[in-house]
């Protein structure tokens, strides 16, 4: 039975953080030794090192150079894709319980080795301690739960009815071919070996770009199971997005695209890679994500809920809450305490033990911040942050403070479009058929939150909400943090295109076609 790996709350069930902090700390230590290390693209089932290479930094320590990996060239992604077509109908063949044997090997792994994983994408893209665990905790739950949807669906075959006597009919859902997997820098672990599994599991051969900005996670994935895989059934390439995503979004031996960025890259990609041939494109592209404080709201609740969807991993989710609708009567109170509580907040290096909030990626989220900073005096007044911390101890990382904006119109630019960086904006509401109707304006529609005591007003949000993934008086986190197999992550509008949700009893039919097989005796 299928259940979520957990790591900190569990820690925490049993009064043994102090376990948990001195794991984290030995686990820095031994990755330390790695930094610097020149690291292979994977392909045909071998491992292939360059002189052509680029690096993988810290985002809290610029110094730190992490990793050197390939610069891969057109025809080193073309080659990937050759050698995965070529290995699809071999491992398309293995058994479905095969399979589901090997992820949950792989899994196994990833949990004995979480500590160390965990440490390692901490440095990579600036996680702290908890984010990071959770985004490892996340990689084994896919694996886990994708391989238990599998095996309780037998392998998605099943007999139908036989329409004539003289006929035995079976549906069949069988894999498509080559999937191109291209993923974000935010979530390198969870979010790599979600898309990738998902293609795997179900029997098509795969070609994986991660982002350039935090690689090594993903690599540690296709480094433990491409030797349990046949040869080339799956690739990691690594390099430009313009040369390498591209080559695999334009190749005619690509069958499936499985992508998680940002809108304008969704939407350009799939108009690219169904522009001539009708093909899946599986994408999830961003939110605005709003929450709604009405009058009767637990203002304690409601300020935690938004303090850690709004600033944790400084706003770098998809589902971060970046916009907060609240009722007038208690606009006042409501954002003295969040800003209260986010005065509060400890800006540090993510491995260490009590930092919360962290840097943001690179040099461009830097200027986004900046210029969202610039925008906000000119059109709203900030309450909290606006800054770059003074800390010489973070001089060298890409560190910002949590922001808070009250008083910009309804439909200012930083309203309405996606930011990724810790960026909240308050705005107040007199009905609360207004603050729906203001939460529905954005063209995302992937999380949203409401605080309420009136039952009424929160089966009005259900009901009407554009969003697909909702939280109701949720102080763990407003609009992030869902679970997978519980919460599956799912987009609409402009924030996916399948409208199935990863970590979801559906999502694993995207890779797949049906065919009907009708023997007759």
């Amino acid at each position: 039975m299928f259940k979520n790996e957990k790591t900190w709350g569990t820690f925490v069930e049993n009064n043994s953080t102090d376990e948990f902090h001195k794991k984290f700390d030995g686990a820095i230590e031994e990755i330390r030794k790695d930094f610097g290390r020149n690291y292979p693209v994977i392909i045909g089932g071998k491992e292939v090192f360059s002189n052509n290479q680029f690096q993988v930094r810290s985002p809290a320590d610029k110094n730190l150079i992490l990793a050197n990996f390939p610069l891969a060239s057109k025809e080193d992604a073309l080659h990937a894709i050759g050698t995965a077509k070529d290995a699809f109908y071999k491992w398309s063949l293995v058994t479905y319980e095969k399979r589901v044997q090997i992820f949950r090997e792989v899994a196994d792994i990833f949990a004995q080795d979480k500590f160390r994983l965990a440490a390692i994408l901490s440095f990579e893209n600036g996680k702290n301690r908890l984010e990071a665990m959770g985004d490892l905790d996340e990689s084994i739950d896919f694996m886990r739960f994708y391989a238990e949807q599998l095996e309780e669906n037998q392998g998605f075959s099943k007999e139908t009815h036989s329409a004539n006597k003289n006929e035995k009919t079976r549906s069949v859902l069988k894999p498509y071919g080559v999937w191109g997997v291209i993923s974000p820098f935010n979530f390198p672990s969870a979010i790599s070996i979600g898309m990738s599994v998902g293609a795997l599991i179900m029997g098509n051969t795969v070609v994986l770009k991660p982002s350039s900005d935090s690689p090594i996670s993903a690599f540690k994935f296709v480094e433990a199971i491409y030797s349990k895989l046949p040869p080339a059934a799956v690739n990691f390439v690594t390099g430009s997005g313009k040369i390498v995503g591209q080559t695999i979004l334009e190749s005619p031996l690509v069958s499936g695209i499985a992508f998680t960025g940002s809108k304008e890259v969704g939407i350009s990609g799939f108009n690219t890679f169904v522009g001539s041939t009708p093909r899946p494109f599986i994408s999830e592209m961003g939110g605005k994500n709003p929450a709604i404080i009405a009058k009767t709201a637990d203002l304690e609740k409601a300020t935690d809920g938004v303090l850690r969807a709004a600033f944790g991993y400084s706003g770098q989710k998809c589902s971060a809450c970046s916009r907060v609708y609240v009722q007038k009567d208690v606009a006042g109170q409501f954002v003295e305490k969040l800003v209260a509580k986010t005065r509060l907040l400890k800006i540090g290096k993510p491995w260490e033990k009590d930092s919360y909030v962290s840097p943001v990626i690179n040099e461009s989220a830097m200027k986004k911040f900046q210029k969202a900073v610039d925008l906000a005096k000119k059109g709203g007044k900030i309450v909290c942050g606006g800054s770059i911390p003074s800390d010489p101890q973070l001089k060298n990382g890409n560190f910002v403070e949590p922001t808070i904006v009250v008083g910009l119109p309804k439909d200012h630019e930083l309203v309405r479009e996606e930011l990724f960086v810790p960026f909240v904006c308050v705005e107040e509401f007199d009905s609360f058929d207004e603050a729906i109707a203001e939460s529905n304006k954005s063209n995302y529609g992937l999380t949203a939150g409401i605080f309420s005591q009136d039952k009424t007003e929160i089966e009005s949000f259900l009901n009407k909400i554009e969003a697909g993934v909702t939280y109701v008086n949720r102080s763990a986190s407003a609009t992030t943090g869902a679970m997978v197999g519980a919460q599956p992550f799912v987009g609409w509008k402009d924030s996916g295109i399948s409208g199935k949700g990863a970590g979801g009893a559906y999502y694993l039919l995207q890779f797949v076609r049906e065919q009907t097989q009708t023997r007759c005796e």
